[in-house]
């Protein structure tokens, strides 16, 4: 399969680098000179708790003329940007192009379908965690499953083959019919998780042990629980609240991704989770005002 993917930071140079171990042609798209021209030159080297490999045959592209039409675009671009990034690739989108979101948030499919038609786009989440450490060298810090499916509940042909692929390249993968609940599920641990840990600068299990972080997280979920139930949204897991405790004690040291944006001065996801919950609260007519609140927060810290 000759597979794109948009965006080759963390995750980006996880997916590229493990779906190039097999038989695919891999391309990884990204804006940035030097992490492209180290790919290409010494390979990608992703770390874990077990050492390093270095993944030679990926290739990395700046310029998207040299790579033709593709049978898969990966995106990986902050989910501020997707329609943004999405637009200068179409020469490499094709009529039977599958572009696969596997982003955090809300709002990724429809900027993917303001640049492409419906039915080329599948989604879903990753349970993988994943650090940039320096150009082309990730570090492959928590493994789990994938999760895909169509849009329109559909068992498709296409999904399964897109299974098999993924699953021979060690990604453990499955299949949900419901893969909208399945994206609120993900999007509601990180209401619960994000927003706090980058305001407070904790760990994720570092929530649980003060009484105050724990409450806030609590009604930051259940906020956005009320909203998913006024959608008609059928979740996944039926305590979305414990759900995101006990990711927080399996994640217990890891660093929040947008903890890491706040860190590194980059701009967050924050309109696409906590905000996202806002924005779909008012046009259901439910007040979200902690998750109002850390949107503000955060967007004030985004300023500073």
């Amino acid at each position: 399969m000759k597979i794109a993917v948009l965006g080759a930071g963390a995750m980006g140079c996880l997916y590229g680098g493990l779906l190039s171990i097999g038989d695919n042609e891999v391309w990884l798209i990204d804006i940035w000179k030097e992490h492209v021209n180290r790919i290409n030159e010494k390979g990608l080297i992703i770390e874990d708790e077990n050492g390093k490999k270095i993944i030679k045959n990926v290739q990395a592209t700046i310029d998207t003329n040299d790579i033709g039409i593709v049978d898969l675009i990966l995106v990986f671009v902050k989910s501020t940007i997707t329609d943004k990034a999405l637009k200068p690739v179409k020469n490499i989108i094709g009529e039977n192009t599958l572009i696969l979101t596997l982003q955090n948030g809300l709002g990724n499919i429809e900027k993917i379908q303001s640049v492409v038609g419906k039915k080329n786009i599948i989604a879903g989440t990753t349970s993988h965690g994943s650090t940039l450490l320096e150009p082309a060298r990730i570090y492959h810090a928590g493994k789990g499953t994938t999760v895909i499916g169509e849009i329109d509940r559909e068992n498709t042909e296409r999904i399964q083959n897109l299974k098999e692929i993924f699953t021979k390249c060690k990604i453990e993968t499955v299949i949900t019919n419901n893969v909208l609940g399945v994206i609120w599920d993900k999007l509601l641990v990180n209401v619960g998780i994000n927003a706090i840990t980058a305001l407070t600068e904790l760990r994720n299990g570092e929530l649980l042990d003060f009484k105050e972080t724990e409450e806030l997280l609590e009604i930051a979920v259940e906020e956005g629980i009320n909203v998913s139930k006024a959608k008609k949204i059928i979740l996944i897991n039926e305590d979305p609240i414990e759900h995101t405790k006990k990711v927080c004690r399996l994640t217990t040291s890891n660093k929040s991704s947008m903890l890491q944006d706040i860190i590194n001065k980059r701009k967050t996801e924050i309109e696409m989770i906590n905000g996202a919950i806002v924005k779909e609260g008012e046009r259901q007519g439910i007040k979200t005002p902690i998750n109002l609140a850390l949107t503000n927060l955060i967007k004030i810290k985004e300023r500073n």
